[in-house]
């Protein structure tokens, strides 16, 4: 049984008889009658009681719930449709998207308002997290993009958004404040600030650390990227940050040093789960995040 064969049983009981029905549909009346014969006999009920030529057709009490539950399948038909056509045009739909903490107002703050002004119909949802906890909660379905400096293995998909030279923020009273650069050798002994474990800039910076031969010392971890450059202005310590955002986070009292004999950098990437096919919503970010970036 498919909707076609219902949609004909449909007609004929609407208009009454298979010659209306027939110059409705444009089906020729034995084509009708056969394919209402074919669903009773498919149903194992008579659905219509056919009189006298010219005599109007009448529905059995089998015909009667065969017909309601016709229309019911044919408007959940429509229904469906309609919902596909305002997904895939996005006149409806939901985006669940990670944000790195990190540069979160100057890389995507343009973006995220360009994409409110041509889909204001998507439900947008972000979740501001590190990395670690975006590839969690992207295992998880929790998000379908997620935003990060996590190396991005074989589970995930991924395009680079951003790459910059990270650089050392130090007080200006720091006796490494007068170095033209710093090498991360240097930083040995030196209290540092270093953000939350989960965040994937502290693996990064801490890896950098023991690759020089010793591991950070007297740490202060944080989770915004404010205090910290506060804390360095007080003395607390020094900082290993993306120069973009020691740029655009710089405050008196402070210096940025370039950090010499060094390959870190921050890679910014955008990445999804291998394989999965993303919504509609999804790939209209994404257009829009390449499009900017790349």
């Amino acid at each position: 049984m498919d909707l076609r064969t219902i949609s004909y049983f449909l007609a004929v009981v609407d208009a009454e008889g298979f010659a209306k029905a027939s110059a409705n549909t444009f089906i020729t009346q034995s084509a009708l009658s056969k394919s209402v014969r074919q669903l009773e006999a498919e149903l194992d009920a008579q659905l219509l009681e056919r009189g006298k030529r010219g005599t109007a057709l009448r529905l059995t009490q089998a015909g009667e719930i065969v017909y309601r539950h016709g229309k019911e399948l044919l408007q959940g038909k429509r229904a469906m449709l309609k919902e596909l056509t305002n997904l895939q045009q996005l006149a409806t739909g939901e985006l669940a998207l990670g944000i790195a903490p990190l540069g979160v107002a100057e890389l995507f703050a343009p973006i995220i308002a360009d994409y409110r002004r041509q889909y204001p119909a998507i439900d947008m949802q972000l979740m501001i997290r590190g990395g670690i906890e975006q590839a969690a909660a992207l295992d998880k379905g929790e998000i379908e993009l997620a935003t990060g400096i996590i190396g991005v293995d074989n589970k995930y998909q991924s395009v680079l958004i951003y790459d910059d030279e990270m650089v050392l923020v130090v007080a200006e009273q720091h006796p490494l404040s007068g170095c033209q650069q710093v090498s991360m050798a240097q930083l040995v002994n030196t209290p540092q600030i270093l953000f939350e474990k989960e965040y994937a800039l502290h693996d990064l910076i801490e890896t950098a650390c023991l690759q020089a031969g010793f591991p950070p010392c007297q740490v202060t971890r944080v989770s915004h990227v404010d205090l910290g450059i506060a804390l360095v202005a007080a003395g607390t310590g020094v900082m290993v940050l993306p120069r973009f955002i020691a740029t655009t986070q710089q405050r008196p009292g402070v210096v940025i040093k370039t950090l010499a004999d060094c390959d870190l950098s921050w890679r910014l990437s955008l990445f999804w789960k291998r394989g999965h096919m993303l919504s509609p919503a999804a790939q209209a970010m994404l257009d829009m995040i390449t499009a900017q970036y790349q």
